[in-house]
C-alpha cells in the first residue's frame, strides 16, 4: 500500500460549456495526467479517453436520461485507456486494436521510464520526482504497478469515419506520430478539436515505442492548416489556433 495521503474526491469536473466537461486527476503528474473529455449528445453521449484508471469513472460522465455513452480511446497508452474497461461501447483507431486486446499495464513509479518519456519534461522545467502521485483516491492503491485485463474496442476507426452525437458530429482525423493510431476528433463546424496526445500545449513526446517522427512531421503539417477555434488536447490547457499554429511550427523547425 502507498504510503501518501487520501486526496477525496479524486477526479475535478469543470464544466466548459456547450454540453463539455473536462475531468481531470489533480493529484497525477501532468505527464500522465490524461484529460478526460465527457460531451453531451442527443443520441449517445461521448467520453474522449479515460485515465489512468486509479479510481472509477463511470458514474461521472454517466447522465441521467442519456441514450447511450461511447468512449473512444484517441489511443492506446495506458494514461488514457485505464478505464476503459468500465464502458461497454468502446471506440480506437484499427492501428491500435490490438493494443486493447492486450492487458493495460499502469506504472506509476517514475524509475522505468527512459530518458525519451521524462527527458522532454524534465527540459522543459516539470519535476520528476519518484511517483507520478502525490496522493491516492479513496481506498487506497495496493502499489505502484497495476496489471488490468483487456480492452478489446467494439467500434474500429477509420480517417473520415464519424461519431454522430445526433446533435453534434466528429469527424476521425487519423494523427499518427506519438503512437500508431493516435487520432483526433474535429467539428468542422464549430472548430473544436479534440487531438488526443498528438498535439498539446505542453512537451510532446515522439521517441516512445511506435513513434514515428515521419509521420509526426505529416500529422502537424495537417494540423496547421486546420481552421481550428480551440482544440481540447490529451494534456495540459486548451488553446487557440494561433498557439497551435506556433506549436505545429516549433515541432516543424526541430523535425522537418
Amino acid at each position: 500500500m502507498l504510503d501518501l495521503p487520501v486526496a477525496d474526491p479524486w477526479f475535478l469536473l469543470r464544466h466548459i460549456g456547450d454540453g463539455v466537461t473536462l475531468v481531470t486527476e489533480p493529484h497525477v503528474h501532468p505527464l500522465l495526467r490524461c484529460n478526460v473529455w465527457h460531451i453531451e449528445g442527443r443520441a449517445v453521449d461521448l467520453v474522449i479517453d479515460t485515465s489512468l484508471g486509479l479510481a472509477p469513472l463511470r458514474h461521472l460522465v454517466e447522465r441521467e436520461g442519456a441514450a447511450g455513452l461511447l468512449a473512444v480511446a484517441t489511443h492506446s497508452h495506458s494514461d488514457h485507456i485505464g478505464g476503459l474497461h468500465e464502458f461497454p461501447d468502446r471506440a480506437v483507431h484499427r492501428a491500435e486494436r490490438d493494443d486493447l486486446a492486450e492487458p493495460v499495464t499502469t506504472c506509476l513509479d517514475t524509475s522505468p521510464y527512459g530518458e525519451t518519456v521524462l527527458g522532454p519534461y524534465r527540459r522543459a522545467g516539470y519535476e520528476i520526482g519518484a511517483l507520478f502521485v502525490d496522493a491516492v483516491p479513496p481506498g487506497g492503491l495496493a502499489g505502484t504497478i497495476a496489471v488490468g485485463d483487456p480492452v478489446p474496442a467494439t467500434r474500429l476507426l477509420d480517417d473520415g469515419d464519424v461519431v454522430d452525437l445526433g446533435n453534434r458530429a466528429f469527424e476521425v482525423l487519423h494523427l499518427p506520430g506519438h503512437s500508431p493510431g493516435s487520432i483526433g476528433l474535429w467539428e468542422a463546424s464549430t472548430g473544436v478539436l479534440f487531438s488526443g496526445d498528438a498535439v498539446y500545449d505542453g512537451p510532446l513526446l515522439d521517441e516512445l515505442d511506435g513513434s514515428d517522427v515521419n509521420a509526426y512531421v505529416a500529422t502537424m503539417q495537417r494540423l496547421r492548416d486546420l481552421p481550428v477555434s480551440v482544440v481540447h488536447g490529451g494534456h495540459e490547457a486548451s488553446f487557440g489556433r494561433r498557439r497551435l499554429v506556433e506549436i505545429c511550427d516549433e515541432y516543424l523547425a526541430r523535425r522537418a
